[in-house]
């Protein structure tokens, strides 16, 4: 049992960060396993992200500036390669042309305008979302970064559930894709939802705000992960499955969506 669990955490870290870990093993059991443990990649590299930012915020370097190096940390500790997914998935979507050849639009290396938008836009309120929660608090702003990278990487528990097909049969979606159980990807989503909502509980420093900020990280994880379940809905049906590139996607937009929501929460909490 543990050396399962320890292969599966070289491969989700292996797979998912930049972080010096060597997959030992790969099969499906192994991904399904990995996969189903994404939220914990989500607590190190979120926090990880959350320490950089805050450090500078607390040095006095201003909330714009902590703002993209919290952001461009996540990026970094990926590799960028959720944003590279989200860029392909955006051209793949914006092409309006069959299954096939909107997967090959995706495959290609190139970037079009499609991606070259989303991607700015997505970063742009990302970025910005980060800067407004740390001009709100120290730990409001860093607690904003740990929020997005846990939900963001919830997301792949629904991902990867059974029931959802892959578009290729190659690659790290056709390896992932089904492996992890419907009563599995519910009951660890619950467990992060609910560990969110009382880090958001314990955020607060004063009684009268600990129900709307918990409220608040609630809210913005369930906002994040249904609107990665939508875009994974949409994919599937417009792929013909979900790709690596998909999953990427549903990361990104799902931190994005998480940050905005707590972004609004935070702000209208004295």
């Amino acid at each position: 049992m543990f050396a399962a669990l320890r292969e599966a955490l070289r491969f989700a870290f292996g797979t998912l960060s930049v972080l010096p870990v060597r997959v030992s093993r790969w099969d499906r059991p192994t991904a399904g396993r990995a996969m189903a443990i994404a939220p914990v990649v989500g607590v190190v590299l979120g926090a990880l992200a959350a320490g950089v930012a805050a450090g500078l915020a607390w040095a006095h370097s201003g909330a714009l500036l902590a703002a993209v190096a919290g952001v461009g940390t996540l990026a970094a500790l990926t590799r960028g390669l959720h944003l590279d997914g989200l860029a392909d998935v955006a051209d793949g979507l914006g092409s309006s042309r069959p299954p096939a050849a909107a997967l090959k639009i995706m495959k290609a290396s190139d970037i079009g305008p499609f991606g070259v938008i989303v991607l700015m836009l997505t970063l742009l309120a990302q970025i910005a979302a980060v800067a407004r929660c740390f001009d709100l608090g120290l730990e409001r702003g860093a607690f904003a970064l740990l929020l997005a990278g846990v939900t963001s990487r919830t997301t792949l528990l629904r991902g990867c559930q059974e029931g959802v097909p892959s578009a290729r049969e190659d690659g790290l979606g056709a390896m992932v894709a089904g492996t992890v159980r419907r009563r599995h990807a519910a009951a660890i989503a619950l467990l992060t939802v609910t560990l969110l909502f009382l880090a958001g509980y314990c955020l607060a420093e004063s009684g009268d705000d600990r129900l709307p900020l918990a409220l608040g990280a609630l809210v913005a994880a369930v906002a994040g992960l249904a609107l990665a379940s939508v875009l994974l809905t949409h994919c599937v049906r417009r792929f013909g499955g979900m790709t690596g590139d998909v999953l990427g996607a549903m990361v990104e937009s799902s931190a994005t969506v998480a940050l905005l929501v707590w972004t609004l929460f935070a702000a209208a909490t004295p």
